[in-house]
């Protein structure tokens, strides 16, 4: 062997181990995958793109254990509890009230969150930048600053609102979080509020029927896996009292709700990915920081706008990511 042939065997010898470190080889992984929604919502799906993305493909390198709660969030420790016992390599777990279920329920198995809203305020963990426990992941990233742009936003839609219902859901904790924020910048725009709960599909008549009764201008809806799965129902029913609404995610306007403003929940579901790709070649979840989202999008349906007799300037539409017409 010359000594040209020589290095160049080296540097593959050398290189082999490098390059088996970036993907463990022959084994396959099983990541389980716990949602407090439904598969219909398809947030699943972009977690599969961005995982794909990055080499890791079902059915060759991992398996995927999908436990799905539909909206009812009781189902949740034990769902998390069969994950544990499949003894999985890694969960990802979205929103907040799986991943409280999933952190509950094992302090070793890493732990990937998906649009937590305040995933500090709730404990999941210690800081952003060093999680310092066995999750991390992608944070909703709202807040004070875009609760309040969310409700400055609605006010310029509906320049003669003054009184504006809230929807909730108390059974997720970073709700009251969010009423918090709201509170305080609703103060700030002069806006009064009504504070309304419903933890299921079967309490949205009553709290339509106590919206049309106190006479509100509009509603906020609290972006959650209850509202997102029922959108379709609560868009109608807010057509049906002629209120316009504003809403925390995209989904929510495609099925007929006016207004959005928030960060896109396909795209941190997609971003999940990257958490999972880096712990499973060896990184551990407390050093890998939280992401925020940087990007919030306006969304408006004008359709629903001229069904409710409401016209939108067009200088607010001019500033929207997408019109539905």
């Amino acid at each position: 062997m010359d000594r040209r042939a020589f290095i160049a065997a080296g540097v593959v010898l050398f290189a082999a181990p490098i390059a088996a470190k970036s993907q463990p080889a022959g084994k396959v992984l099983r990541i389980g995958y716990l949602s407090s929604s439904s598969p219909a919502s398809g947030f699943h799906e972009s977690f599969q793109q961005g995982l794909r993305e990055l080499g890791w493909v079902e059915g060759q390198n991992i398996v995927i254990d999908y436990r799905f709660a539909d909206g009812r969030f009781e189902r949740l420790p034990e769902l998390a509890a069969e994950l544990v016992r499949l003894k999985v390599d890694i969960i990802v777990a979205q929103p907040t009230p799986a991943a409280l279920a999933a952190r509950n329920s094992t302090g070793s198995i890493p732990i990937v969150m998906i649009n937590v809203a305040d995933p500090v305020g709730v404990g999941l963990v210690a800081g952003l930048a060093r999680p310092a426990g066995n999750v991390t992941g992608t944070a909703f990233g709202v807040g004070l600053e875009t609760f309040g742009k969310a409700l400055e936003l609605l006010k310029e839609a509906v320049p003669k609102a003054r009184y504006v219902a809230v929807l909730s859901n108390p059974a997720n904790p970073s709700q009251a979080l969010a009423i918090r924020d709201l509170k305080v910048a609703a103060q700030s725009l002069g806006l009064r509020l009504l504070l309304l709960e419903a933890s299921s599909p079967d309490e949205f008549g009553r709290v339509f029927a106590e919206i049309a009764k106190e006479r509100v201008d509009a509603i906020f809806v609290v972006a959650e896996s209850l509202f997102i799965l029922h959108r379709t129902a609560l868009a109608d029913l807010a057509l049906k009292y002629r209120l316009p609404t504003m809403y925390g995610v995209r989904e929510n306007v495609l099925a007929g709700g006016l207004m959005s403003y928030g960060p896109s929940l396909t795209d941190s579901s997609r971003r999940a990915a990257n958490f999972v790709d880096k712990i499973l070649k060896g990184a551990k979840p407390a050093d890998i920081p939280v992401e925020q989202p940087t990007k919030f999008e306006l969304l408006i349906n004008l359709k629903t706008a001229k069904a409710l007799g409401i016209t939108i300037q067009q200088s607010l539409l001019q500033r929207a990511d997408e019109v539905i017409q």
